[in-house]
């Protein structure tokens, strides 16, 4: 059904979906530890959304009759030299993502596998929107890496969290 070439990416981006979810809990748990419950809680957030992403991947497979390849994950980076350090990582992190998306989208077309091509559309409506937000954030946490109660306040005003989107691909095991 899927495109062997992209079956095969596929397979290798439930890495990057599992790193990225892994990332975003060192993330967390280093804002936790600076008693910055409300950025904290965003990243924990972000985790979340990287893990059903990997999952949206596995279910698609499922459904197109290929076998998952579940990954052994690399370690996040854990440590950082301020606040401003992580979200970053964070931007970098989203800014890779999207060129992978985009290349699982380049071959499922070079491909003729229309289902792989619009199965990755979603991906990149999302992906606008990841970076979109992490570059407010590290604009935020940049001018006020100082002032981590100001940070605190823009994310309480700001972050409206996440909606359920009825677009969005199905969740293996949801």
């Amino acid at each position: 059904m899927a495109a062997p070439a992209f079956v095969t990416q596929l397979n290798q981006q439930l890495k990057h979906e599992f790193e990225a979810q892994q990332q975003y809990i060192a993330i967390a748990t280093f804002y936790e530890s600076l008693t910055m419950p409300q950025l904290a809680s965003l990243f924990y957030q972000q985790a979340l959304e990287e893990r059903d992403h990997a999952m949206m991947m596995v279910q698609y497979l499922l459904d197109a009759d290929e076998t998952p390849v579940i990954p052994a994950l690399d370690a996040p980076v854990v440590g950082f030299a301020d606040v401003v350090g992580p979200v970053a990582t964070a931007l970098a992190q989203e800014k890779r993502v999207t060129e992978q998306i985009n290349e699982l989208t380049r071959i499922a077309r070079e491909n003729n596998d229309f289902a792989s091509d619009q199965f990755m559309q979603w991906f990149i409506k999302e992906q606008v929107e990841e970076v979109s937000k992490m570059s407010d954030l590290l604009a935020v946490v940049t001018r006020s890496k100082e002032d981590y109660e100001r940070i605190e306040d823009w994310i309480a005003r700001e972050d409206k969290g996440t909606s359920d989107d009825p677009t969005a691909p199905p969740i293996a095991g949801a």
